[in-house]
């Protein structure tokens, strides 16, 4: 199975395949619905062209007719001779007339004129044109009840009169319903067609006047042609066929457009039908065209339409294609890459957000390199391994949520703070970033160069904190510190709380917890401040002391539950006979797996204080 792979495949295959499948089927079902409208039209047309012909004759057909009726509602009257004498002469006067007659049951020769007033004798009177037949003005025969229905006979030819004609006969009855007499009008055939020789198609196309049998009564072609079909034409013999079923029709040949089609539509007052035969090309030339029209500016249409969503989805891939190559280049590192933009759409927003991400991206890309060279210096500020202090098991860390961060710790062991002495200290900046991390390497200079003047461990947090406020002073942002000084000669810990949580002292021997506690507020937020030290001497091998920064005790799970110090008191509990590094690996690896899925959202720092055994 074929399954596209590039934007101008499925564009292809999604949408112009669709849409020329769509527009073809519209285009298919409207040209059906036009064809076959205009096919309903051309057959009305058809049949109204027939029917007004054939209306022709009937209307002089019908003449005749009337006269004949009018002879019959002379039965039983009074004056019945005198009705029936003007009823004949009319007829005989009926344009296309050429003789009325009026004759009893048994035929012979003319009576002679008495013999026409005898009650019971035969009665024979027949009037013509050309004055044949009895007395003009008078025709007398036995009264008679009633009349049977007209007759029509085929077109014959009459030697009297020279000509086909077509005579209209009805039987005279008696009361007991027996035939007296015959009442007959003959009209001359080439009257009838004369309605039909002023019609268009009669005189264009092959016309033909046939009975119920197929007989050609008259037509306009060669008069040799006997019988509809006879030529061994489909559509005669499908058209014979449907005048002996229906009163009138069309059909159409084989072909598109069909060779030839017929029509025809039958006689009122005869059972006679027209039949009109004509090429199809000719006939149907108003659906032809249509068709042509139809179908050429359809496909055109179609041709356009594609061609116009090719040239827009064209403009669109070769656009989308131009930003694909252009962020390959951009990953190899090319940052240099810019896109001409042209339009307004939202494959050129897309272009003018793919120039603009470029610019910012080169700039993270900056950023990035100066944030990795800040972290490398930040991470060469803190101690790279614990110094070697007699009496005492040291361990250090720091992790930062971003890559740079403001928590700090460092060891400081320095001459000049006296021999057995060590001082540790713990910072946390306020924030995370670059910021705090200046601010965390400011205080660590600070502390350093603090550190080897003389002076006792308050007066060193004082000036540090004086020397702080000059760089907070605009922006208000502060840090805790915690300052450790540890004095193995003495056996006594000294410390400087400024606003940092205390340092927890566990005692295993005793199983005991406690904290240095003191007072003291957070640096670079008052430089009138004066810091208190305090001082430990419960002092013992094996003792441990840790001093963290809040992002210990404060981290979260994906459950919202805080990691706490109780969670840290037992681990120092449980690792209480490991070494510091040992104590530190424990509640660094605890709490990544405390976090589980959630993110660092703070700085953790630790350092852990072991004392040692002589």
């Amino acid at each position: 199975m074929f399954t596209p792979n590039s934007l101008r495949q499925r564009l292809t295959y999604y949408l112009l395949i669709p849409v020329v499948v769509l527009l073809l089927g519209m285009g298919f079902f409207g040209f059906n619905l036009g064809t076959r409208d205009l096919l309903i039209q051309w057959h009305q047309n058809a049949i109204l062209w027939t029917q007004r012909s054939a209306h022709a004759v009937d209307m002089r057909l019908q003449a005749a007719k009337q006269w004949m009726l009018l002879f019959h509602a002379t039965a039983e009257h009074p004056q019945y001779e005198i009705l029936q004498d003007w009823i004949i002469a009319q007829a005989e006067a009926e344009q296309g007339v050429e003789r009325v007659r009026l004759e009893s049951v048994e035929r012979g020769e003319a009576p002679e004129p008495d013999a026409a007033h005898t009650p019971r004798g035969p009665h024979l009177m027949y009037m013509d044109r050309q004055g044949h037949g009895g007395p003009s003005g008078m025709a007398r025969i036995m009264p008679f009840r009633r009349a049977g229905a007209a007759q029509i006979t085929l077109p014959r030819y009459d030697d009297l009169i020279k000509n086909q004609t077509v005579s209209l006969e009805s039987d005279l009855l008696d009361a007991d319903g027996g035939k007296t007499g015959s009442f007959e009008i003959t009209v001359r055939f080439d009257y009838l067609l004369g309605a039909l020789a002023e019609s268009e198609w009669w005189r264009n196309y092959q016309a033909f006047l046939v009975d119920q049998t197929g007989t050609i009564l008259a037509g306009n072609q060669s008069a040799t042609r006997r019988r509809l079909g006879d030529n061994g034409s489909a559509l005669e013999l499908a058209t014979l066929q449907a005048l002996q079923q229906g009163h009138y029709g069309t059909l159409l040949g084989k072909g598109h457009p069909p060779n030839q089609v017929s029509a025809f539509y039958r006689l009122m007052e005869a059972p006679w039908s027209l039949v009109i035969l004509a090429p199809g090309d000719v006939l149907l030339a108003p659906i032809v065209r249509f068709r042509r029209a139809y179908i050429t500016g359809a496909l055109g249409f179609i041709v356009i339409v594609v061609l116009l969503i090719r040239r827009v989805t064209g403009t669109s891939v070769k656009q989308i294609k131009a930003i694909s190559e252009a962020a390959q280049q951009v990953a190899a590192g090319q940052f240099e890459v810019s896109l001409a933009i042209r339009g307004r759409d939202e494959v050129a927003q897309l272009g003018r957000s793919f120039n603009t991400m470029v610019r910012q991206l080169q700039e993270r890309i900056v950023l990035k390199e100066a944030l990795d060279l800040a972290m490398e210096v930040q991470q060469s500020l803190l101690p790279r391994t614990a110094p070697l202090a007699s009496g005492l098991d040291l361990a250090g860390r720091s992790i930062y949520c971003d890559q740079t961060g403001g928590d700090y710790y460092d060891f400081l062991p320095f001459a000049e703070l006296g021999p057995g002495r060590l001082a540790i200290a713990v910072g946390d900046v306020v924030g995370h970033g670059i910021a705090a991390a200046l601010l965390m390497a400011s205080a660590r200079a600070f502390l350093r160069g603090r550190v080897m003047q003389p002076g006792r461990l308050g007066e060193i947090i004082t000036d540090v904190n004086r020397l702080l406020c000059l760089d907070t002073a605009d922006t208000g942002n502060f840090m805790t510190l915690f300052l450790l000084l540890v004095d193995t000669a003495q056996k006594e810990l000294v410390w400087v709380r400024a606003g940092h949580d205390p340092a927890v002292i566990f005692d295993p021997e005793r199983d005991l917890f406690s904290e240095l506690r003191g007072s003291g507020t957070a640096l670079g937020l008052d430089d009138t401040l004066h810091f208190e030290e305090y001082h430990f001497q419960d002092w013992h091998p094996g003792q441990i002391i840790l001093i963290g920064t809040d992002g210990i005790w404060e981290t979260e799970n994906d459950r919202g539950e805080r990691f706490g110090k109780e969670r840290l008191n037992a681990i120092m509990r449980e690792q209480a006979e490991r070494s510091a590094a040992d104590i530190l690996e424990a509640v660094t690896t605890t709490l990544v797996a405390f976090r589980g899925t959630a993110p660092q959202s703070d700085d953790v720092t630790l350092v852990v204080v072991k004392i040692a055994h002589d």
